[in-house]
């Protein structure tokens, strides 16, 4: 047989093989789950969780809302967090401010480069308008995320865009809009690929990463011991973490009612010097002990220090604000039982489940100047 004849006839009983393969494995190709595991997703399902909006707007939904609108919906459901004018407070960070006209016109926020300003808003650094609209949709507002309706999340982005000066009271955004809305954004031209976060070629920096590091051959530091760390005041705040936990696997709570393992040694020593000491009478303890007590019990130490403020006001803070009321005493208990916001700033109070007891003892200790 010629070496052609014999190449033929190699290549057709290889493609007699190929073909072979190919229909064996068409039934395994075609099996697209397990039986009995598990079904397809369903069309509702599908769309529930494909939101995302990209820069080139492939995702953003039909709708559109006006200025006017975002206003409405911004005043009942966004400015008890983000400000009436999108400044925000000391809990989360301005939104609007630091752009001009000026950045309007070339698209770069000259203030994010001036050391001088003191902060940096949302409307300074955002690049892309897609940003908003997506994060806006999928997040907000924090307490009820993915409940504001397509033309709410248009109405707002416009309303706030609008606080920025990007867009005037008459604009509605839409699908339509939305590029022309993209072209007037303070910082649309400060997206840049030229750092080490965008490594190659052809994506800004020829291939620089962004760090440089040195394997260590000799004489190492050692590996720092990273663990999570609660202050003493806080330790037991929320019950035991050791009962949190589920019974297997390798996580284990702490037992937070007993001392932290640093203070394991030196607890014990005082126990065991405390059994041997002779027992005398337990004194009585005092109303400022009982009342810390108190606090502690109901987690009140979490937030509020001794003397000085934590997240609100340090109970000496406290008692020296209303020393001087006669009605201290039943007002600080009411406040205690309801709760509050903006005596103290603007972070909130949740009202406390505790026996009206309890509340007034705390109270009339704080009236009498939370001595200890």
């Amino acid at each position: 047989m010629s070496s052609c004849r014999k190449a033929r006839v190699t290549a057709k009983v290889l493609a007699a093989l190929a073909s072979l393969v190919l229909v064996a494995a068409a039934p395994v190709l075609a099996q697209t789950s397990y039986p009995g595991v598990g079904r397809a997703a369903t069309p509702a399902e599908l769309k529930a969780w494909d939101i995302d909006v990209r820069p080139d707007f492939k995702g953003l939904p039909k709708g559109a809302g006006s200025v006017a609108k975002g206003m409405d919906v911004w005043e009942g459901k966004c400015a008890s967090c983000h400000g009436i004018f999108g400044e925000s407070n000391e809990v989360f960070s301005p939104l609007v401010g630091g752009t001009t006209a000026e950045d309007v016109k070339t698209g770069r926020a000259a203030r994010l480069t001036d050391p001088a300003f003191p902060g940096r808003t949302t409307l300074m650094k955002v690049a892309t308008i897609s940003t908003l609209w997506d994060y806006i949709n999928r997040a907000m507002p924090w307490n009820a995320p993915k409940s504001l309706t397509t033309e709410e999340v248009y109405a707002v982005t416009a309303y706030l865009l609008n606080m920025g000066g990007v867009l005037p009271d008459s604009f509605v955004l839409s699908d339509a809009t939305m590029a022309q809305a993209q072209q007037r954004l303070p910082n649309r031209n400060g997206m840049t690929t030229d750092h080490g976060l965008w490594p190659g070629k052809g994506l800004g920096n020829g291939g620089k990463p962004d760090v440089k590091p040195v394997a260590c051959v000799k004489d190492c530091v050692a590996e720092p011991k990273i663990a999570s760390f609660l202050p003493d005041f806080a330790r037991d705040s929320h019950g035991n973490l050791a009962e949190q936990q589920r019974p297997v696997g390798p996580q284990r709570g702490a037992d937070t009612t007993k001392p932290a393992p640093a203070d394991a040694a030196a607890a014990a020593a005082a126990a065991t010097a405390a059994a041997a000491a002779p027992r005398a009478a337990a004194a009585p303890a005092s109303p400022g002990a009982q009342a810390l007590a108190l606090a502690a019990m109901y987690t009140c130490t979490a937030c509020h220090g001794a003397e000085n403020k934590i997240v609100g006001p340090g109970f000496k803070e406290i008692a020296v604000k209303y020393a001087g009321r006669a009605d201290a005493e039943s007002y600080l208990a009411g406040k205690i039982k309801s709760g509050g916001q903006g005596v103290w700033g603007a972070i909130p109070m949740p009202p406390q489940a505790l026996p009206e007891t309890d509340a007034k003892t705390l109270a009339a200790w704080l009236a009498a100047g939370a001595k200890k």
